[in-house]
């Protein structure tokens, strides 16, 4: 018997992600799983299945990676609840909402600010989360962008300093030198903090001679390249994700042929956030023209006090397959071997041996239960570094 170790078996479908067999989930049936010292330790066959300490039985449910959300706003104040109810009554999302959770989030207390995340992050991993990326953006000063990723630093290791995500209404007259501050004196002091830097490359936000500035200057810096992109309407933001080695471009909602060309031809993720245009009645990406030409691409909440306001990937999973014609399968892996690759992490996202044992049990035989089943609470149990959660 191996000492700490843990047995999930009675796994009626287990999705590895190993991609063998032409079948990028993986599926195994009639399987289980150990865990050992917080890894995959092996999969097989359930009649195969080894000794351990302890032992979970599935009950021929479905156990799957768990989501991999690479694509979250969390360190805020407030709500926009009102800004929600102005849009259902037919107004426009345009993202000049951002400036009013900059103004609470300033005021807010390190408690208040750190009580927020724990409270989000809680919810995320109740409902399969167990990698998360988390963006700072709604402080938009050097002390307030700093504390933001300090405090996401202690949920998560991907954060990522978003300083540009609006010119803040005391630069509304001089963005240039906005740019020269978020290049400066804000990007040193958030940068201990931070994995990744980001820019919303958007008219109204960021141009790209901007975006490109603050991006080179975060890589300088020993950052990674995120980018918010094409959202609000076509432009520039994918072409200069891909150019600059950017590991994934998110929203690509309005998407050029040369768009799709330039991902195709890259290592870059595009991630899709349909919470986002759910919560805000827009255009959805379209996921299949993207999955056609041969992208990469990942699901992810976006979660936010404005535009999308969910912290549930089984909802996002559901909108990709009966919005945006993704298969089932396609979403599953977009949800948690795309998210992974989006964040350019291997120990997430899959479950195969020497993986991190981020795993979740439906309470449903079939990953198709997630799609099928919209809104239902199938998440039954979830496995975090190989503790139930």
């Amino acid at each position: 018997m191996t000492r700490g170790s843990l047995l999930v078996d009675h796994i009626g479908e287990l999705v590895t992600n190993d991609g063998r067999d032409g079948d990028p989930l993986g599926v195994r049936r009639d399987a289980a799983l150990l865990v050992e010292d917080g890894e995959v330790a092996w999969t097989g066959p359930a009649r195969h299945a080894p000794a351990a300490d302890r032992r979970i039985d599935a009950g021929g449910a479905a156990v799957l990676p768990g989501f991999v959300d690479s694509h979250a706003h969390l360190v805020f104040a407030g709500d926009r609840a009102a800004e929600f109810a102005a849009r259902m009554a037919g107004e426009r999302y345009t993202g000049g909402g951002i400036r009013t959770t900059v103004g609470a989030t300033r005021a807010a207390s390190d408690d208040d600010l750190r009580a927020t995340v724990g409270r989000l992050r809680a919810e995320m991993l109740r409902q399969g989360t167990t990698t998360v990326e988390i963006k700072s953006g709604y402080g938009l000063n050097v002390a307030d962008e700093a504390r933001s990723l300090r405090i996401a630093a202690e949920f998560t290791g991907d954060t990522t300093f978003l300083g540009a995500h609006v010119v803040p209404a005391e630069y509304a007259d001089r963005p240039d030198d906005y740019v020269g501050l978020v290049c400066g004196p804000m990007l040193a002091a958030a940068a201990p903090y931070a994995r990744w830097i980001d820019v919303f490359c958007e008219r109204g936000a960021f141009d790209a001679d901007h975006a490109r500035a603050i991006l080179a200057c975060g890589q300088a810096a020993g950052l990674g390249v995120r980018l918010h992109a094409n959202q609000l309407g076509p432009g520039p933001g994918v072409r200069l994700g891909v150019e600059l080695g950017a590991a994934s471009v998110d929203h690509c909602t309005h998407l050029t042929d040369a768009d799709v060309d330039a991902l195709a031809g890259s290592e870059t993720v595009a991630t899709l956030l349909p919470g986002a245009e759910f919560s805000t009645r827009s255009p959805y990406p379209d996921a299949r023209r993207l999955l056609d030409a041969g992208v990469t691409v990942a699901l992810a909440t976006d979660c936010n006090p404005g535009s999308s306001y969910t912290s549930s990937m089984p909802f996002c999973v559901a909108l990709a397959v009966l919005e945006m014609r993704m298969t089932p399968a396609e979403a599953v892996w977009a949800a948690t071997a795309g998210g992974a690759a989006a964040l350019r992490r291997t120990d997430v996202g899959r479950l195969t041996p020497g993986a991190r044992a981020d795993l979740i049990i439906l309470d449903a035989p079939s990953h198709l239960h997630l799609a099928y089943r919209p809104g239902v609470p199938l998440i039954r149990q979830v496995l975090h570094n190989g503790v139930p959660r």
